[in-house]
């Protein structure tokens, strides 16, 4: 897994159903939905976006955050959301690829989005203290094979992309 990538997603019904409503869109402020907690990287990024993509559209976007398991709420919110183009989703790999494999949904990622563009790349990093006698990736893999009950991992949750990672 070398880059995790971040991708705005619209329920794929959202492109506009007739012509009268693409000429009247956007007639009311449009939601953003986060499916993860404020302060992290997407949430980051959906308030960075969000300032342009009003300036552009002339209509406020909310920016609003729905954690819990590992972005499904936010998800099902999404995907059972009216098809109006009014609500769509920020999200990442951890949200969009890894819950479908881990979690009964109550939607279908590749039926009910559709993927609109990708905003960034994340590059994952391997660190470790200054005394790990690895000093590059193919000596901590064998150090990891003979200390396997002296190693632990940090990540952002189960089945997150760092935990898919690390595992």
């Amino acid at each position: 897994m070398k880059k995790l990538l971040l991708t705005a997603i619209f329920a794929a019904t959202v492109p506009f159903a007739t012509a009268s409503l693409a000429d009247d869109y956007p007639s009311r402020p449009i939601t953003m939905v986060v499916p993860l907690s404020a302060g992290g990287s997407t949430d980051v990024i959906a308030r960075i976006m969000a300032p342009g993509m009003s300036k552009i559209l002339g209509q406020t976007i909310v920016v609003e955050n729905v954690g819990g398991a590992g972005g499904t709420i936010a998800g099902a919110r999404v995907a059972h959301a009216t098809p109006d183009g009014y609500t769509f989703a920020i999200g990442q790999w951890g949200t969009n690829v890894a819950t479908g494999a881990i979690y009964s949904l109550s939607y279908d990622l590749m039926k009910d989005f559709e993927p609109i563009g990708l905003i960034a790349t994340q590059p994952f990093l391997i660190v470790a203290r200054k005394s790990m006698p690895a000093d590059n990736l193919t000596q901590l893999i064998a150090w990891l094979r003979a200390n396997d009950n002296k190693a632990t991992a940090g990540n952002s949750g189960v089945g997150s992309p760092s935990h898919i990672a690390s595992v």
